[in-house]
């Protein structure tokens, strides 16, 4: 029987969905987080259950043919970049298999079928430098000196970072210069950046009281109080508690995507149901006869509003509540298509009910968890609608995240869609 700080050789042989690498050793499971299949390697036992384990990496006896030197030296302490160490090629092609692993495990689609439907993982050409926003911990080292970072995983332990390689490189000095001006009196650094047009905006967050980290103070520290970018020509204003997507390069291709696939012809009604600040909605606008965007958060609506009259758009409607109450008002317009971008936990079942009633031709859903996305898919193809097409778009680079944009048809419609893929690389 092991004991905790025993040492152990593995080969890994697989990867969680969570990127944590597989291997056994006489029959029993280890998980070894910084591991990828193909690494033997040396690991210190952890902790132990009744048919697994999880282990600590000691050292790599023989590389992987697809490990890579991690490019920031605080990867493995740090619980932000947990596929640092992995080929990117390889990565798009872990972001596709777990997105396939989870419709059949989850949703219950047949394999087969799923390798027909589902493309390539949308990739970047430069995986680096993509996040326009950060909200950086400050806390104290244990010799008392003010400092700021990212938590290690699992933990609210600060890991000193000076620079992050997942954000802008002006980031770094910013958050040097707020430590020397507000150390003491704030718990995180907020920063933000507009890719297309350059504005920053830094604020000193004060919140000791609740997990919800933008819920506290806000004292404006550097650049514009409000920023502006673009999703291709649309302008979009973004104030610090503003929700705008992390990623500008892969956005465009991920609303390209859900474009593409409501198949717009300029006379359709279409409906989404998580609109928040009308990101997605207006995207679609220009294609459709009419949008309406609906979403719980009254700042969110305020946000959209203003975001439609930025840009000139004059047939989005927006409106504050939940679907399922918004589609009993009189003046409801039956929709051609629905478009859902939910939170991580997906759609929630009233929401569900309420698309499956409003009875679209096409659903286009956007997904963040692939896992909720596979639960969701299978009560709306068990309730009349079919699955057609599906693209996992990589969002957040080295990490084990993904997004995915699916296509479903209602099968009783007459409207007939290509459902062939552009299978691409990875």
């Amino acid at each position: 029987m092991l004991k905790k700080n025993d040492t152990i050789k593995l080969y890994i042989e697989d990867i969680t969905n969570d990127g944590e690498g597989v291997g056994k050793l006489d029959g029993f499971v280890w998980f070894v987080k910084d591991t990828i299949p193909g690494d033997e390697i040396e690991a210190i036992v952890m902790k132990q259950k009744k048919s697994y384990g999880y282990a600590r990496l000691k050292s790599v006896i023989k590389e992987s043919t697809d490990r890579i030197c991690p490019k920031c030296q605080k990867a493995r302490a740090c619980g932000g970049c947990t596929l640092q160490c992995m080929d990117y090629k390889t990565q798009l092609k872990f972001k596709r298999n777990k997105v396939k692993n989870n419709l059949m495990r989850i949703g219950g689609f047949d394999g087969d079928f799923i390798e027909g439907i589902l493309a390539g993982t949308v990739g970047m050409d430069e995986p680096w430098r993509y996040r326009n926003k950060a909200i950086v911990p400050v806390g104290k080292d244990k010799n008392g000196n003010i400092t700021a970072g990212f938590y290690a995983a699992h933990s609210h332990d600060i890991i000193e970072c000076e620079d992050c390689f997942l954000q802008p490189p002006e980031f770094k000095e910013i958050i040097k210069e707020t430590l020397k001006r507000y150390g003491n009196t704030m718990t995180h650094i907020l920063l933000r950046k507009g890719y297309k047009t350059g504005q920053v905006m830094a604020y000193a967050v004060e919140n000791h009281d609740t997990n919800a980290v933008l819920s506290g103070k806000l004292t404006h520290v550097y650049g514009d109080e409000v920023i502006e970018d673009y999703i291709g020509d649309l302008k979009f204003k973004i104030s610090p508690r503003s929700f705008f997507q992390v990623n500008p390069v892969q956005v465009e291709k991920l609303y390209g995507k859900a474009l593409e696939y409501a198949e717009l012809t300029g006379n359709e009604t279409v409906w989404d149901l998580y609109c928040g600040t009308g990101t997605i909605t207006l995207s679609l606008a220009r294609n459709a006869r009419r949008v309406y965007g609906v979403e719980i958060v009254e700042d969110a609506i305020k946000d959209a509003v203003i975001n439609a009259e930025e840009n000139g758009i004059d047939n989005a409607v927006f409106y504050v509540g939940k679907a399922e109450e918004v589609t009993l008002r009189d003046d409801f317009e039956k929709p051609d298509v629905v478009v859902v971008d939910p939170p991580r936990k997906g759609c929630d079942s009233v929401c569900l009910d309420t698309i499956i009633r409003m009875n679209p031709e096409r659903v286009v859903y956007v997904s963040c968890d692939s896992a909720t996305l596979a639960r969701d898919l299978r009560i709306l193809c068990d309730n009349g609608y079919e699955l057609r097409k599906a693209t996992p778009v990589d969002m957040f680079p080295q990490t084990v995240h993904i997004e995915t944009v699916c296509l479903l048809i209602d099968q009783n419609a007459k409207h007939h869609v290509n459902a062939g893929i552009d299978a691409g690389e990875y």
